[in-house]
């Protein structure tokens, strides 16, 4: 998904939602960097877009006050 489309449909969702999708994001994160640390994560990349997604629901909820 763009990043466009993705901002626009984290919009769409409630505060809730957005905190609930954040939790689990924040717990793949953790996973992912022990993985990476342990040698055992194929996809390094995946690092970076769960941090990136985590900082858009952030934004999100930032602009909503």
């Amino acid at each position: 998904m763009s990043d466009s489309k993705n901002a626009k449909a984290l919009r769409e969702m409630s505060a809730a939602d957005l905190t609930e999708r954040m939790n689990e994001l924040a717990a793949e994160h953790m996973k992912l960097r022990f993985q990476k640390a342990t040698m055992q994560l194929s996809n390094t990349a995946r690092v970076g877009q769960v941090r990136r997604e985590i900082a858009r629901i952030k934004t999100v909820l930032a602009e909503r006050g």
